[in-house]
């Protein structure tokens, strides 16, 4: 993978985390508000002696357990999900780095051999030409 595609990645990773963090935030916020505007209608019949109170109490305390679980189960889920995508994230940086060091490393070989190739340049144009030799033509 080169810089370009690696730099991509991680700017889709961050854009990623960043929706998943105000999804998660909204979806909290919803659920907040479900809680808060949750009411209960009752019914009621005269002719017995009903504990009300008690009722009322119990129902809304299954409400606010369910609520809490359901909020609990979400909170852990985008957890995960968020340091599934960090560690992602952290993975393609390293990557990159590496991918840094490996360019680095071939600039160095190539300003090494540009250096080796000046280098005999200069010895073969400082000496001098070889002498020619007789040249002889057939058998």
């Amino acid at each position: 993978m080169n810089k370009v595609e690696l730099e991509a990645k991680v700017d889709a990773l961050n854009d990623e985390i960043n929706f998943f963090k105000t999804f998660y935030e909204t979806e909290l916020a919803e659920l907040q508000a479900q809680i808060s505007d949750t009411s209960v209608v009752l019914s009621m019949d005269n002719s017995r002696s009903l504990d009300l109170d008690g009722i009322i109490a119990e129902v809304k305390a299954q409400y606010e357990e369910m609520a809490n679980r359901s909020r609990a189960e979400a909170e852990t889920m985008y957890q995960i999900k968020f340091e599934t995508l960090q560690a992602q994230a952290g993975k393609h940086g390293d990557d990159l780095r590496n991918t840094r060091n490996e360019i680095a490393e071939m600039n160095r070989a190539i300003q090494r051999l540009q250096a080796e190739i000046d280098n005999i340049k200069n010895q073969v144009g400082s000496s001098s030409p070889p002498p020619l030799l007789p040249v002889s033509w057939g058998p």
